[in-house]
């Protein structure tokens, strides 16, 4: 368990990084149906670009990791579900995203669970010694 959540948390990380720097270096254009945003919407999400590539660095150090902090995951995956509720709640005050923005919700309550039980799994066998 402990190698494929090294393997996922990981991929987390540089996938989390590299949309963090699509959308400093994009700005609205990095977000499907914005383009007619304004410089405060613009400004707004490459300010967002910036955090989420630290929040992409922190889920590389977390895979760096011997062995990977399961607490440090799991506090990164609740982050993860927060988003997803995020999400959620926009939907219920404004309506359906664009069909990517559904996407990514999903993930946003499907992979956190994931990473729940990876760490909790990989925490075990580290306590056992396996």
């Amino acid at each position: 368990m402990a190698g494929l959540l090294k393997w996922l948390v990981l991929t987390m990380g540089g996938v989390c990084a590299a949309i963090g720097v699509v959308h400093l270096a994009l700005g609205v254009d990095s977000v499907p149906g914005e383009g007619a945003a304004g410089a405060t919407v613009d400004s707004r999400e490459r300010f967002y670009g910036a955090i989420f590539l630290g929040y992409g660095l922190a889920w590389i150090w977390a895979a760096r990791q011997s062995p990977i902090p399961a607490t440090a995951v799991r506090w990164l995956a609740f982050v993860l579900l927060l988003g997803g509720i995020g999400r959620l709640l926009s939907m219920a005050v404004h309506g359906r995203p664009h069909w990517f923005q559904v996407a990514l919700t999903v993930t946003e309550f499907v992979l956190p669970p994931v990473y729940f039980w990876l760490s909790g799994a990989a925490e075990k066998e580290q306590c056992r010694g396996l």
